[in-house]
């Protein structure tokens, strides 16, 4: 009869973490300088694992593949017969799918003066990591709005492009996200179409200016103050009707 030979019962035990070589410090009585080291350590352990479960979460969000719905139509303009994504469409669309995951969203001013503003948009996890996306513009000045209007609808407009960003979505129909030229250049040209006086076109020529400036798109602006141009010279006929 053949014997059966039974290997030996090992126990591995599971590796220290940083955690538990700081409470061994701590117990032998370690000085500040290694107990220091330690802890910072443990810090960047503990926000490892944090990114670790971030991503994790991000992953299982994407595979969702959230739709975002163009809810509001242009009836007159340039875009004439096209349609976007209003805020709201963007956060009732993503939100849910976020929260299902421990991951959450919100916006920060991180920049207001009077010639630019600025937002941030954060993506947060639960489990303490973050991520953050930045875009900046203009106040929009077109349309006949008042200071305050102006400020609000960049600052919508910004939410609404960095959300996007953060989330790495984009609308139906839609290949492009907040960073695109070609849709920048659409709704500079709307605003343009908008201006209903001469003071109105004068202060969407300047904001737009500063914007093109800023981004470097020679090409934009080039058809940017093209429109303005035309745009004066309808104002001016109208007015001298």
């Amino acid at each position: 009869m053949n014997e059966v030979i039974e290997a030996p019962k090992t126990s591995i035990a599971p590796a220290a973490t940083p955690a538990d070589l700081l409470r061994i410090a701590v117990e032998q009585g370690a000085d500040l300088d290694k107990l220091e080291r330690l802890m910072d350590l443990q810090d960047r352990y503990l926000a490892a694992q944090a990114k670790r479960s971030y991503d994790e979460a991000f992953a299982a969000f994407k595979a969702e593949a959230v739709k975002i719905i163009k809810g509001k139509s242009v009836n007159d303009g340039p875009l004439k017969g096209k349609s976007y994504a209003e805020l709201h469409d963007v956060v009732n669309a993503v939100t849910p799918a976020l929260s299902r995951h421990g991951l959450s969203s919100s916006w920060k001013l991180t920049k207001d003066e009077k010639d630019w503003m600025e937002v941030t948009c954060y993506l947060r996890h639960v489990g303490g990591h973050e991520e953050s996306v930045s875009m900046g513009g203009p106040p929009d000045m077109g349309g006949a709005k008042n200071a305050i209007q102006a400020r609000a609808s960049t600052k919508t407009y910004l939410e609404r492009y960095t959300l996007k960003a953060i989330t790495g979505l984009s609308e139906q129909d839609d290949d492009n996200d907040g960073n695109n030229p070609a849709q920048a250049l659409d709704d500079w040209l709307a605003k343009v179409e908008e201006a209903s006086t001469e003071d109105d076109l004068r202060a969407t020529s300047k904001a737009g200016a500063k914007y093109f400036q800023v981004t470097r798109n020679k090409d934009g602006y080039r058809q940017f103050a093209a429109a303005v141009q035309a745009k004066g010279a309808d104002l001016k006929g109208k007015a001298n009707a």
